[in-house]
């Protein structure tokens, strides 16, 4: 393995380390997953036992897999849960049989159309048993009797999931949020968990303005069992943004919230037409990942998401394809240096009141001027000035300035860092 020279990389060596593991949306391979996360950031890790009931929802039991495999005549192992996670129908009952080819191809799944790779199938809520396997693979079984043994349990547990959260100056919270219930899946999504990572850390050597809480659940049961439990302190999350996809060669996409004019909305499209990187911007719709249980009707957070191609948009998807070749140190670090860009905007984004708002107060007298002696872009931290007492009501904010002016949002909040120096302007 080459070694670890910056974040890109770090994150990639920590997708691989996570990539492996047999994850469901219960189960040791989550708490595995999360044991490693911890080990870059503390996490407070839950536990809510099976048959709590969590708004229209209830936890279901525990899985967990030992073994599992498809064997000949020879005892040759045709599909090993050993070589791949992705082998075994996820919530796979336990089974040990052994049947002709015939009666096992109802329980067996495969791709055609890409003929080398494995497909990622579940049952998450209904009882069955299956094996995904690659098309070739399935042809090259002549007929006979096979050994079918799949060593899982299915029975009372938990689900599990983990919080990290970066205090803020204020308690109101932006929440971030991704999903840790897949196998063998890099993009989808080690990528998001390894990029949400390093936010954290990131985060932690500011003081943010905001409280940023980190939630690693497992997608859907997770995300509302986790509104079920903060439903009384739903009120505290003002903004959100759920990582997903965050690691492969696409363009980078934001998906809108419900609302569609949130907050989080117009930082994101700021920040992405702003940053000149092809992207795109989709509207809400109510299928996908954990937005749609944050932006749910009863709640109806401002929560978008954030990936590079979303779901369903590549032919890897769900695939053995999303590997650790499918995703790149690069792409990583550009939707970390996005995620960042946005929520430092994001935190930095607040109303003021212009303290001398008859007229135009004279800067050069209180030296504002003089303090952009030097800078290269001083005549457009002049005018950033001069918009943000304009536009100082109590009613605009730092982003209606940048967008309003046309001037860049650091460039605008430096000004009204200035300004609120000098006492012409208050929060």
């Amino acid at each position: 393995m080459a070694p670890v020279t910056g974040p890109g990389e770090e994150m990639h060596a920590l997708v691989e380390r996570m990539y492996p593991l047999c994850r469901s949306i219960t189960g040791d391979g989550v708490r595995a997953t999360l044991d490693i996360v911890g080990e870059y950031i503390p996490l407070q890790v839950h536990e809510v036992p099976t048959g709590t009931q969590v708004l229209d929802w209830t936890v279901p039991q525990e899985w967990n897999i030992r073994d599992a495999y498809i064997a000949d005549g020879t005892g040759r192992r045709v599909v090993d849960f050993a070589a791949s996670s992705l082998h075994v129908l996820g919530y796979s009952v336990p089974v040990s049989a052994t049947m002709p080819l015939s009666e096992l191809r109802g329980h067996l799944h495969t791709l055609p159309e890409h003929p080398a790779w494995v497909p990622y199938r579940t049952s998450y809520y209904k009882p069955e048993w299956g094996f995904c396997l690659a098309q070739d693979t399935l042809d090259a079984m002549p007929d006979g009797d096979y050994e079918v043994r799949i060593d899982s349990t299915l029975a009372d547990g938990h689900l599990t999931y983990a919080e990290h959260v970066v205090p803020g100056q204020v308690a109101d919270e932006v929440i971030v949020s991704c999903h840790v219930c897949h196998p063998s899946l890099a993009n989808d999504n080690m990528a998001g968990v390894a990029v949400a990572t390093f936010l954290a850390r990131a985060l932690a050597e500011e003081n943010p303005y905001y409280t940023y809480r980190f939630i690693f659940a497992p997608g859907t049961i997770g995300a509302i069992t986790w509104l079920a439990r903060n439903a009384d302190r739903i009120g505290q999350v003002k903004h959100g943004l759920v990582l997903a996809c965050a690691g492969d060669p696409g363009h980078l996409t934001y998906k809108r919230s419900r609302r569609g004019d949130a907050e989080i909305d117009r930082v994101l499209r700021h920040v992405l037409d702003t940053s000149e990187r092809p992207h795109r911007i989709d509207e809400f719709t109510p299928y996908g990942y954990d937005e749609r249980q944050y932006c749910s009707p009863g709640f109806d957070l401002g929560v978008g998401s954030l990936s590079r191609t979303p779901y369903a948009g590549y032919p890897e998807y769900h695939t053995s394809a999303d590997d650790l070749d499918f995703v790149s140190p690069a792409a990583m670090e550009d939707t970390l240096a996005v995620c960042r860009e946005a929520l430092g905007v994001l935190d930095r984004n607040r109303r003021y009141v212009n303290l001398s708002p008859y007229g135009e107060p004279q800067l050069g007298r209180r030296g504002l001027y003089d303090a952009l002696g030097g800078r290269s872009d001083t005549k457009q931290a002049q005018m950033a000035m001069l918009w943000v007492l304009s536009l100082s009501d109590g009613d605009h904010t730092l982003l209606d300035v940048a967008e309003r002016s046309g001037l860049p949002f650091d460039t605008v909040a430096a000004a009204a860092d200035a300004l609120h120096g000098a006492e012409l302007i208050k929060a």
